[in-house]
């Protein structure tokens, strides 16, 4: 006896769904809230300071160009004050793959390290988002061992003009050695992007506060992918936008949270470090904290390292900062919890 063609429709949509609802719950990977975590923990601290120094703040940390050791901005054992209250201490310091100490600089030069970003030639980048004694507000490029090589801004002046910030957030230089800076810590800053030529002279400039395509609210991160495509963590309207590097739109995700630290590997590997969902009124409701990692190329998210605290918590919380090993392990630079965290791909 043959079905009627209503039948064999009402059949088929019913294998169908039998056959959705036997795959494993990782398979939908609709919501990043529920995205598997491939990643254990590292336990207790990863990295020990040498002395009795102990961590402050961070949220600056990136990999080097030998895939193997990481660079990290901590703030002179404290978050709340500035390092010009320990004026001995270095902030900036390359961690071998064991976590030990191997080098370190600036102590006395920079009053808050927030954004850093490592060049191909390995410089290091680091943005001083406070202002203090006639210091700050400015992005300092430094050599591998700690020279000063080039500083961008005016020391421990404030504005809205061509040559100086308020509160610069990241720094990214671009392959042909351009230089993009995130400029405006908090939601009514700046609120804007600037761009250099590789010898520091000011080219354009674009955003202002807004919740628009092109304007921002505490831009915060920046990356670039592997087609030259800048994405920007644009922290106070929980999103990332992503831009050619003459500023033009070209797209908006919010599928990787509220994004406080970004990077980008090789791979187009993106990972987006949430730290502040959840944690007051308006600031992305109903999304957890933690490392989203996905897809520069489609955008898909594929992984979530969770805060543990997934409720409601005050402030920043865990990972604000991140970056990746050539080995797939990824690193937190975590401000409340003031130390970085590492975690292991599981196996």
């Amino acid at each position: 006896m043959s079905h009627s063609p209503w039948k064999e429709r009402r059949l088929t949509s019913i294998a169908a769904l039998g056959m959705l609802l036997a795959l494993p719950a990782f398979a939908q990977l609709d919501n990043p809230n529920v995205t598997p975590n491939p990643y254990r923990t590292v336990p207790g601290v990863w990295a020990d300071l040498p002395g009795d120094r102990e961590w402050g703040a961070t949220s600056g940390v990136y990999v080097a160009p030998d895939g193997k050791h990481i660079w990290v901005a901590e703030r002179c054992g404290d978050n709340v004050g500035s390092c010009m209250e320990n004026p001995e201490v270095n902030p900036i310091m390359l961690l071998s793959p064991k976590g030990e100490v191997v080098k370190s600089f600036g102590a006395g030069m920079i009053v808050w390290p927030h954004g850093l970003h490592v060049d191909p030639q390995g410089n290091v980048w680091i943005t001083d988002a406070r202002g203090e004694g006639g210091k700050g507000h400015q992005v300092h490029k430094f050599s591998p061992d700690g020279e000063l090589l080039m500083s961008l801004g005016k020391p421990g002046q404030a504005g809205t003009g061509t040559d100086v910030f308020d509160g610069p957030s990241d720094v990214l230089v671009a392959p042909n050695g351009d230089i993009f800076v995130a400029d405006g810590h908090g939601s009514e800053g700046n609120n804007r992007i600037v761009k250099f030529d590789k010898n520091g002279k000011f080219i354009k400039s674009w955003g202002k506060t807004g919740a628009e395509n092109g304007e921002f609210r505490d831009p915060h991160a920046l990356a670039m992918d592997s087609q030259g495509r800048l994405f920007v963590g644009d922290r106070g309207n929980s999103r990332l936008q992503i831009f050619d590097q003459d500023g033009n739109h070209l797209d908006t995700w919010t599928q990787f949270g509220r994004p406080s630290g970004l990077y980008i590997d090789k791979n187009d590997v993106l990972y987006s470090a949430d730290s502040e969902s959840n944690t007051g009124p308006h600031r992305n409701p109903g999304w957890y904290r933690g490392i989203r990692i996905g897809s520069a190329k489609d955008g898909f998210v594929t992984a979530f390292i969770p805060d543990p605290n997934t409720g409601l918590a005050r402030g920043t919380n865990v990972a604000e900062g991140v970056t990746a090993d050539a080995a797939g392990n990824v690193y937190g630079a975590e401000v409340r919890q003031q130390m970085l965290r590492k975690y292991e791909p599981k196996k």
